[in-house]
């Protein structure tokens, strides 16, 4: 068995073209050489016939010559009527046998010898035909055909079959362009889509309709399995985007988590110390969230810390980042960081969201406060961890300096003073 490398195999076109050629070149082939031979058995039966008239012509024209056994008169007769006909060799035989009168053409060299071959190959034996005199045969009259005429015929046709190759050929190319625009069309259409699905994931192109009814259904069909993949891929993204967004954010808040806020700010210390910048960390920490928990429930202390992301969130800036780092602790990232005091303006913001109760799960509603820790780089830290452990010692220095705030169920209670902010 052949084996076939992807660049040697023919392309359909080609093999269409081609079966179109090798049918059309038969179909002529074989009409023209069917033509041809009706032609030479017609021409054979016109000849041979043509070739007893003149015998018949012959002999009343010599028949009194044969009589009085004049060979002048003879050959004068046979060479009168036998140049002026298709004949090749005219012979008078009298009543014993014996040559009387005899004529054959000029030999012309080939064309002569071809034409000569021609007659002997397809027309039959030479006429003889008698010569009567008085219902009495006296002598005989033999012709042999020349094959002048044959020979034309046959160039004739040679040439119309060259012609009708010709022709049939074009036409049969130009049928198979014709037919490979309908075929090749849409199946380049349906491999050029299905490339592109393959190497450049492009799911959103379709194959265009075809007028050929199993072209068209076909590429229905691609067409329907891509929409399926599509839909596939985007439920995949789907699902990536959220696992994504859950490996990096906490579900109860929204906010980014630990892992996101370290990576943040690890990629902004180092252009703030490439571009000779400052930035900040605030750590937040939620004062009494565990009384809370333990005086309204879990319910109530999710309400709180939500109500809290959201209020922070509202504080900032559009590029400084706040995240929830676990439990009631939270931590903000400000960067760039043009004045410490912007930092202490905004944890003075964000202090005074804090005074608006919260809602609570059962009608309830209490009033929260924070403490808050500010590290600014490179002043307390060069580094992302020491800046976060001088955020975390600030936040406990502040919550230590605060008197504490006492709430009640059902009521709004403000806290007696606020959280100190070092």
């Amino acid at each position: 068995m052949k084996l076939f490398r992807p660049n040697d195999r023919p392309t359909l076109g080609s093999v269409i073209g081609r079966g179109h050629l090798i049918v059309a070149l038969v179909a002529v082939a074989m009409a023209s050489v069917s033509l041809t031979l009706l032609g030479v058995l017609a021409l054979r039966v016109y000849a041979d016939h043509n070739l007893h008239l003149i015998a018949r012509s012959i002999s009343y024209t010599v028949e009194a010559a044969v009589v009085f056994n004049d060979k002048a008169a003879a050959t004068e007769a046979l060479a009168l009527i036998a140049s002026t006909e298709e004949v090749a060799d005219a012979q008078v035989l009298d009543s014993q046998g014996q040559l009387l009168a005899q004529w054959q053409r000029p030999e012309n060299g080939l064309i002569s010898e071809l034409e000569m071959q021609i007659a002997r190959a397809i027309l039959e034996k030479p006429v003889s035909l008698p010569i009567e005199h008085q219902d009495r045969e006296i002598g005989r009259v033999l012709l042999t055909g020349h094959g002048g005429s044959l020979m034309r015929f046959l160039l004739s046709g040679l040439a119309g079959i060259i012609l009708c190759t010709a022709i049939s050929a074009w036409v049969a190319l130009y049928l198979a362009r014709r037919q490979l625009r309908g075929i090749i069309g849409p199946l380049r259409g349906l491999a050029a889509v299905a490339h592109a699905a393959r190497s450049e994931r492009a799911l959103d192109r379709r194959v265009a309709p075809a007028h050929i009814a199993e072209l068209d259904n076909l590429g229905n069909d691609f067409n329907a399995l891509l929409d399926e993949l599509e839909s596939w891929q985007t439920h995949l993204q789907n699902e990536n985007e959220t696992l994504a967004h859950q490996a990096s954010h906490d579900s109860l808040t929204g906010l980014p988590n630990r892992a996101f806020f370290e990576g943040r700010l690890i990629r902004a210390l180092r252009s703030a110390s490439k571009h000779d910048e400052r930035a900040a960390v605030l750590f937040l920490d939620s004062d009494r969230f565990k009384g809370i928990n333990d005086n309204f429930g879990h319910a109530a202390g999710d309400a709180v810390l939500v109500a809290v992301a959201n209020r922070v969130r509202a504080q900032l800036r559009e590029g400084d980042l706040v995240a929830r780092l676990g439990g009631d602790e939270f931590a903000v990232l400000l960067a760039p960081l043009h004045a410490i005091e912007d930092a202490e303006r905004i944890a003075d913001k964000i202090l005074a969201s804090m005074d608006m109760p919260i809602a609570l799960p059962g009608d309830s509603r209490v009033v929260t406060s924070l403490s808050i820790g500010i590290a600014v780089f490179p002043d307390h830290g060069a580094s992302p961890s020491a800046l976060l452990d001088a955020a975390d010692a600030a936040m406990y220095q502040a919550k230590r300096l605060s008197r504490g705030a006492q709430f009640t169920a059902g009521a709004e209670h403000p806290v007696d003073s606020e959280p100190s902010r070092s």
